[in-house]
């Protein structure tokens, strides 16, 4: 008997499901047919997609789509929305596909948020594919509407964006982001100072498309192209204009269960358009992260969205040019929305053009190192400030005469925001209809019979999981706006690699002149000793990467076994090579100081990424026509993840023999402080004119404590019994080169600061910031 009894019960049970699955399918919608905000959609054949009512805050649902699997720390993944700034009601909210063929959004089946607009008389099907694509085609298999053709901030593989689309808008033929703020607009991406042609654009282009493929390659009709670093097959990936306004490519990491970024369009978080509103500036610490600051004499607007920017907390009369006067800020820019630009102006001309102008907020006063005189930028709109100590002009902001006499450089403060939150109220009233109790009944009863048949599904589906991909293969390009050259152009450029400017354990530099009579370095990778490796970490990290102190890549050679780089030339080589030469005097050899630690400040405080150099020597600090330094070879860089920890582990010692830090002898782990002592040894060198290696060293005997000894040398040299410098100690130690015609307070500082870098504990060891400040200092103390 209960044996008969079961059968019977699982025989009504199969029945059941049967009579759900064809009365409310979990994976497709019918014509005449709805979703209401306790039904789903399910991805065929695998689920790993899920499309329906996504809980947005407090009975308040957007339809969406959605990865099926909780990724982040436990966090659904939304990939579309259909009605994101307008969502509506928990209760009688339904997505229904008419008779007449439109897809219909209602809010409590009353008002109408979203439709498709589209019309057919056939019947139709609605169903959510394995590529996350929600699509609605005909009995035909005519595709009538689907997702893909209307993404909101996010691209998926096999998406194309077209100019219809408007998640980025491309106006003028090419691949632009548009920054829409409360109360600013413009171009975002890429930067809109250049023309097509400096940011890899190509102008001619009549299709307006790009597509993210499954292999990691975002690539546009007007030539944009860049591949992620994890480029392959087999990851699940996904493009994202995320709040910030900076656009990235995540991939997901199946070990960790998390999205990993794998590309993004602004390694500078401060260089995001627009990202402290309007007459703010933007500061970034990797210890602190991103802080939006007002400018001085300016209040914030809201309190709850830095968006919105800050206003003038001052009233300035127009016709009365002796009210107002400016404010020096030290290194800080306020990019773009100029008044006009006026080519070798004075400062003096300079402040009366923008006192004329009553829509003049302030200007930029900048030398033109090219054409040798200044240049002004009165500005009509202080927007996109950003202070770096790797900026060299300041900003002259305008203000009311009694504002400038009681600001105080010291007490600029950030403003925190009031993230408090606020529930909005629909201005709608929604008129209860009754409900028959069979009908709760029989809602009940599928929602948990579909309950059950999703738990089985993935169950079968955890079992059944296939696991690997195929193997990651070749690197490529990763970064936008470079060019590409043919192995045969290189050779050619460089008459088959005859004229040898420069060697290291990277590969070999060569001199070359490209067809547009640029001349150029040319830099051989080896094949051997990771030469890829080496190639992708400089082409990911220089590539994005923009300083005045830094080299520029002009762009890159993938073919066969061939990596080359192409940089600009710098026509006075290396520092080791002018070093010992009578070439430079004080003045350049404290410009070179300064010079190398901004470029090394930004690299560690600046970029989004934490990037370390790991080689800092004088071969890798190049001088420019006018004796400049840019730091170059970034063959041995790390990028480190910033999630709550400074340091990380590495493989192997990089670096060169007497410039290496005891934390790569000793195995302690690895920080941004290992290039700071880099820094100091090179510094003790410009100094002193000897090198912690070879022939110049202090003894004869290289060991690797060799630095240290040069170290002891400049404490022994400059400190007497009473712990203090004197002036002639100090001169004891100065390179003879220099002919004793030096700035003794400025040699005091560069001794202070090398032996506080070159210090055992990394802890005691300044920030490459903290030494520009010193040396910025300096400079202003005796301006």
């Amino acid at each position: 008997m209960g044996l008969f009894f079961n059968a019977i019960l699982i025989s009504v049970l199969a029945l059941s499901l049967a009579f759900v699955s064809s009365s409310k399918s979990t994976d497709s919608l019918t014509t005449g047919s709805s979703l209401s905000s306790e039904d789903v959609l399910i991805s065929k054949p695998h689920g790993n997609f899920t499309a329906g009512f996504f809980s947005v805050g407090e009975n308040a649902y957007c339809f969406s789509i959605w990865f099926t699997e909780l990724y982040d720390h436990g966090n659904y993944t939304i990939v579309w929305m259909a009605n994101r700034d307008r969502p509506v009601n928990g209760k009688n909210s339904r997505l229904s596909l008419l008779k007449s063929g439109s897809l219909v959004l209602t809010d409590a089946g009353q008002f109408t948020v979203w439709t498709s607009s589209t019309q057919s008389r056939s019947s139709l099907q609605l169903q959510l594919h394995e590529n996350g694509n929600l699509m609605l085609s005909n009995i035909e298999g005519g595709n009538l509407w689907q997702s893909f053709n209307s993404p909101t901030n996010t691209l998926l593989p096999g998406q194309s964006l077209t100019q219809n689309s408007v998640i980025f808008q491309k106006p003028d033929k090419l691949f632009f982001w548009i920054l829409q703020g409360p109360q600013t607009a413009g171009i975002s991406w890429p930067d809109p100072w250049k023309h097509s042609w400096d940011n890899g654009r190509y102008p001619y282009n009549n299709s307006k498309v790009a597509t993210l493929d499954s292999w990691g390659r975002f690539q546009s009709s007007d030539q944009f192209d860049i591949i992620t670093v994890d480029y392959g097959p087999g990851i699940q990936r996904r493009l994202t204009m995320d709040f910030d306004g900076n656009v990235r490519v995540y991939s997901l990491d199946m070990a960790s269960r998390n999205w990993k970024v794998t590309w993004q369009s602004t390694l500078q978080p401060c260089k995001v358009h627009g990202i402290c509103g309007e007459n703010s500036l933007c500061t970034y610490a990797h210890e602190t992260g991103r802080k939006c600051t007002c400018a001085p004499g300016y209040k914030i607007k809201s309190q709850k969205d830095w968006a919105y920017g800050c206003e003038p907390d001052f009233q300035l009369p127009c016709n009365d040019s002796n009210a107002s006067g400016f404010l020096l800020l030290q290194n800080v820019e306020f990019y773009g929305y100029d008044i006009g630009f006026f080519s070798n102006s004075t400062l003096d001309n300079c402040q009366n053009l923008c006192l004329n102008y009553c829509s003049c907020k302030g200007f930029e006063f900048k030398f033109d190192k090219d054409k040798g005189y200044y240049n002004c930028y009165p500005k009509a709109s202080l927007f996109n400030g950003h202070r770096s100590s790797g900026f060299d002009f300041p900003i002259y902001l305008r203000l009311p005469q009694s504002t400038i006499t009681s600001f105080d450089q010291k007490s600029l403060q950030e403003t925190n925001l009031k993230c408090t939150v606020d529930v909005a109220s629909l201005d709608r009233a929604y008129q209860k209809k009754c409900q028959h109790g069979w009908v709760k009944s029989s809602l009940w009863c599928t929602l948990v019979v579909g309950t059950f048949e999703i738990i089985c599904f993935f169950t079968y589906l955890f079992k059944t999981q296939r696991g690997s991909s195929a193997r990651v293969q070749g690197y490529t390009q990763v970064a936008t706006g470079f060019r590409k050259f043919t192995f045969a152009e290189l050779k050619k450029a460089s008459r088959n690699f005859s004229t040898e400017i420069g060697r290291g354990g990277g590969g070999i530099v060569y001199k070359g002149v490209l067809t547009d009579n640029q001349v150029a370095a040319i830099k051989c990778l080896n094949e051997a000793n990771q030469g890829e490796a080496e190639f992708l970490a400089e082409l990911s990290t220089i590539g994005k990467l923009n300083h005045m102190n830094l080299i520029e890549i002009w762009g890159y050679c993938v073919e066969g076994k061939h990596r080359l780089l192409v940089y600009e030339y710098m026509e006075h080589g290396s520092l080791a090579k002018n070093l010992h030469s009578d070439r430079l005097d004080w003045k350049k050899r404290y410009d070179i100081a300064l010079g190398t630690a901004k470029g090394l400040a930004y690299l560690h405080e600046e970029c989004l990424e934490w990037v370390l150099h790991c080689d800092v020597k004088p071969q890798n600090i190049l001088l420019d026509s006018n004796y400049q330094p840019k730091v170059a070879d970034f063959g041995l860089s790390k990028l480190l993840n910033r999630g709550g920890t400074d340091e990380s582990t590495f493989s192997r010692i990089r670096g060169t023999k007497g410039y290496i830090a005891p934390e790569w002898v000793f195995n302690l782990p690895i920080t941004s402080k290992v290039d700071v002592y880099s820094y100091g040894i090179v510094v003790l060198e410009l100094l002193t004119g000897r090198s912690p290696v070879g022939g110049h060293s202090m003894e004869e005997n290289t060991s690797v404590m060799e630095p240290r000894r040069l170290v002891t040398w400049v404490k022994e040299k400059t400190h007497e019994a009473n712990g203090r410098a004197s002036p002639a100690a100090i001169a004891k130690i100065v390179d003879p080169a220099i002919n004793a015609e030096f700035d003794m307070a400025r040699v005091e500082l560069l001794v202070q600061v090398a032996l506080q870098c070159v210090e055992e504990d990394k802890d005691a060891r300044p920030t490459m910031n903290q030494v520009v400040d010193m040396l910025l200092h300096q400079e202003s103390d005796e301006y």
